[in-house]
């Protein structure tokens, strides 16, 4: 695995509440962060069909413009019940011509696995894969995962997206009732970034 020896990291992502996200994980090993919206890059299209394709686009097209390794994450919940669906199509299935709505997601969510006649345990997992890619094409990549189910009606007002309705596994409550702390240690992502910082800065 090759290990990153730079000093400034780009993060391909024009989200502020990530790119702190990222920042603070990475601050012990003294590494500045820099997002794509500071450099003014495009968000590339998401052309794939899996997580760790999208990230993959993400990466390189931010590493090749900039010159610089960057670090890009894809993520979203595969429910069982609807064959792994929404999957990539997570955040689009939120989407509408006023920005996005979760809840009218979840709804869809819902209704959809009412459709299935299946009655649950509905199995879920948040999935989220990241990929650091280098200027030189080369890139390594983290896949995380929380394995958990789904409920009804939401639960929370915490958290974002699908949270109010993912009981992670050995837990009772949803990701929109836990404390963000507690989330974060143990979430999807928390499970990509450990081994990203395993890997890269260990």
């Amino acid at each position: 695995m090759r290990r990153f020896e730079g000093d400034t990291l780009l993060v391909a992502t024009h989200n502020a509440g990530k790119l702190e996200e990222i920042a603070s994980l990475l601050h012990p090993y003294g590494v500045k962060v820099i997002g794509a919206a500071e450099l003014g890059l495009a968000e590339p299209d998401e052309t794939e069909t899996t997580f760790v394709g999208n990230a993959r686009i993400k990466a390189h097209a931010a590493a090749s413009a900039a010159g610089l390794p960057a670090l890009s994450d894809d993520s979203g919940i595969e429910i069982d019940a609807l064959s792994g669906a929404p999957g990539v199509y997570t955040a689009d299935w939120a989407e509408t011509e006023t920005g996005r709505d979760f809840i009218m997601a979840m709804t869809k969510t819902h209704a959809r696995l009412l459709e299935t006649g299946e009655t649950g345990p509905w199995t879920a997992r948040f999935c989220c894969t990241l990929v650091l890619a280098w200027p030189d094409g080369h890139d390594e990549v983290f896949p995380g995962v929380v394995e958990g189910q789904i409920t009804w009606p939401m639960r929370g007002n915490k958290g974002h997206g699908y949270d109010p309705i993912f009981v992670p596994q050995g837990h009772d409550i949803t990701f929109g009732e836990m404390d963000r702390w507690e989330k974060n240690r143990i979430s999807h992502r928390a499970d990509a970034f450990a081994k990203f910082v395993n890997g890269c800065f260990a």
